[in-house]
């Protein structure tokens, strides 16, 4: 039986299946889901809760690959999307997300902020804790504050704004809009963290931060995995597509004749 590469869920497009070995599923997560405990029922944005009643339900993604189980072994912010890891079982729960909390699970994100960072690379490691005031923000807290530790490297700027990657070494909550926050960057779209004013050709009302790796080495077949999401969309969504770069003239094996008048 042919297995599609994507998740089907009623009501929605279908979710991209960016990779599948025996104990994982990675998809390419659409900004909008929320990743909460099963239990929490009160929205219809409830990722993990939509695929456990599709694979209950039998739906054809699920039955093609004969799945009883399949549970998130990390978190991106709702309105975060790309790489998203699932285990197909509890053991494989526990394994992988060991990979994590060992900081063995390399991870690169794509962000794009307000202003020109004075810096092509640099590395924060400003501890970081809830914020008192507000519930679900996150802050900078010296004192009491987790550690943590982000490296980034600009990519490109286009006037106001510049392509940022992130490399999470630790996987605290909101770790890398905050630290961004804090040199003076925001991210675009961020309703937290701001600024969110939307200048970009196409208005995209979107948080503009992007899963686009992970990459560690599987703890059953011992195998290094990498897994990739698509950026040209995305990219060109927040007007930093690439530039078209002209086709060149096709050489020429002799020169042209000369015509005589």
């Amino acid at each position: 039986m042919a297995k599609p590469p994507f998740i089907e869920l009623p009501d929605v497009e279908p979710i991209p299946i960016l990779f599948e070995d025996r104990s994982v599923i990675a998809i390419d997560k659409p900004a909008g889901w929320m990743l909460v405990p099963h239990s929490w029922q009160r929205t219809g944005w409830n990722l993990q809760a939509a695929i456990v009643s599709s694979i209950a339900a039998g739906h054809f993604w699920a039955r093609s690959r004969n799945l009883k189980f399949l549970r998130y072994v990390h978190r991106l912010d709702a309105d975060t999307s790309g790489v998203l890891l699932f285990a197909k079982s509890f053991g494989a729960v526990e394994t992988i997300s060991e990979l994590f909390e060992t900081r063995r699970m390399e991870k690169r994100y794509l962000a794009i902020v307000h202003g020109k960072p004075r810096e092509a690379e640099w590395t924060c490691r400003l501890p970081l804790g809830p914020d008192p005031q507000v519930i679900g923000r996150i802050r900078v807290d010296e004192r009491e504050g987790k550690e943590c530790e982000t490296f980034f490297r600009v990519v490109r700027t286009k006037g106001d704004y510049a392509l940022v990657e992130a490399q999470p070494l630790t996987g605290r909550q909101h770790q890398i809009r905050v630290h961004l926050h804090a040199g003076g960057h925001g991210i675009l779209g961020d309703p937290l963290y701001g600024p969110s004013s939307l200048e970009m050709p196409n208005q995209r009302p979107l948080l503009a931060l992007r899963s686009v790796e992970l990459g560690y080495r599987d703890p059953f077949t011992k195998r290094p995995v990498r897994i990739l999401a698509p950026t040209e969309q995305w990219l060109a969504d927040y007007g930093f597509a690439a530039p078209v770069q002209p086709k060149a003239a096709p050489p020429q094996t002799k020169p042209p004749t000369p015509r005589h008048p």
